[in-house]
């Protein structure tokens, strides 16, 4: 029986072999990339590599090593994917087409929709993100106005009626806020911006009413489901939902009625000259909500710092993983990924990505070719 350490030099003799290799493989792929700009042809051929895989897979005889066999080329052949792209990123403009840099965010004289009524989130949200725009701007203003839906607002966008929208999409307790990621997708618009602000909620009720007295709460079901722990020990509670927080405050105070109360913002109370019956009631103390500020323009500040796509992978084993890879061997750090159900197609689905970057960047120029030609789609929803 062989020495352990003599064993160990005859594998380190055969890594040597295989790097060597693999940097002649490499050279061999950056020649198809020159000949593939020349002709235009694309990188990826997948028949080519299902071909290839057959091939190889063939010459072993067990099911282990045709296993490793088919994952060691399969990895191989998606590096040298990525080397082509990049080679051919150094030929062609990486930002995608239609996106234009600006210095700064346009306001004024705009006009900014948001879900709800006056108080809601969704308002002070947009507040903190286009004011801090206009503090040093010499006066310039924008006007606001609200809608009962999250859909209205991309309408307005679309229609020309609102020139920006303000939408949650994510919150730390209740997670994602799903129907604003389908709508993404459905309309033809970008987003340009995010705040993130802290959700404080507060037990709601008429001036008269006391704690004791609440039978029946309502509020939308991300609050109700933020404030989860908060129910559960009020359990004879009958919770009701609604579109938006303040539209809740908004009919307790219309219903005149001591036994009802919302789930709503500390300034939604002043607003509608509401008690607090109780603060803070949210499960978590640091609980926070991701909004984001979208238009029909597509375009990204200079100093952007995120990229959001959405992609939609080929139905195969792996599609998913090779696909991300792409971000991983840019070394471009993935920050969030989110599925949803492609409606059409049962049991299919497309992913929300967002990782760290700048479309000016090569590096995510590299990325965003490879999902382009790899994925079944693939659409930037902006950099911001």
């Amino acid at each position: 029986m062989k020495d352990l350490s003599v064993l160990r030099d005859e594998i380190d003799q055969i890594d040597n072999e295989i790097v060597s290799l693999y940097e002649k493989r490499m050279h061999i792929s950056a020649e198809v990339a020159a000949y593939k700009i020349r002709t235009g042809k694309p990188v990826f051929d997948k028949e080519r590599e299902r071909s290839k895989i057959e091939k190889l897979t063939a010459m072993v005889p067990d099911s282990f090593s045709k296993n490793g066999i088919r994952e060691l080329f399969e990895h191989i052949m998606s590096i040298s994917r990525k080397r082509q792209y990049q080679i051919m990123n150094e030929n062609s403009a990486g930002v995608p087409e239609g996106f234009r840099e600006v210095k700064t965010i346009d306001v004024s004289g705009c006009k900014i929709v948001f879900q709800g009524v006056e108080g809601a989130y969704a308002q002070i949200a947009m507040q903190r993100y286009f004011d801090a725009r206009t503090s040093g701007a010499g006066g310039v203003s924008y006007e606001s106005c609200h809608v009962s839906s999250w859909r209205e607002a991309m309408e307005a966008i679309k229609s020309g009626e609102a020139d920006y929208a303000v939408l949650p999409v994510e919150n730390s307790t209740a997670g994602v806020v799903a129907e604003n990621y389908d709508l993404l997708m459905e309309y033809d618009n970008y987003i340009i911006g995010e705040q993130i602000i802290p959700v404080n909620h507060c037990l709601l009720g008429l001036p008269e009413a006391e704690l004791s007295d609440i039978t029946n709460v309502y509020s939308h079901p991300q609050a109700l489901a933020q404030c989860d722990a908060y129910l559960q020990a009020h359990e004879t509670w009958e919770c009701s939902r609604e579109n938006n927080t303040a539209v809740a405050a908004r009919k307790i105070k219309d219903s005149g009625k001591k036994n009802k109360a919302a789930i709503a913002s500390e300034l939604t109370a002043q607003l509608y000259g509401l008690k607090i019956l109780d603060r803070n009631i949210q499960t978590n103390r640091e609980n926070l909500t991701r909004f984001i500020i979208v238009t029909k323009k597509k375009i990204f500040l200079a100093d952007a710092a995120k990229i959001s796509v959405c992609i939609q992978t080929r139905h195969t084993s792996g599609s998913l993983y090779h696909a991300l890879s792409h971000i991983i061997y840019n070394d471009l750090n993935m920050n969030f990924i989110q599925s949803r159900p492609v409606r059409e197609l049962n049991w299919q689905y497309r992913f929300f990505i967002d990782f760290e970057g700048n479309l000016n960047q090569s590096a995510v120029a590299n990325a965003l070719r490879g999902l382009s030609e790899e994925c079944g789609t693939m659409r930037v929803l902006g950099n911001y």
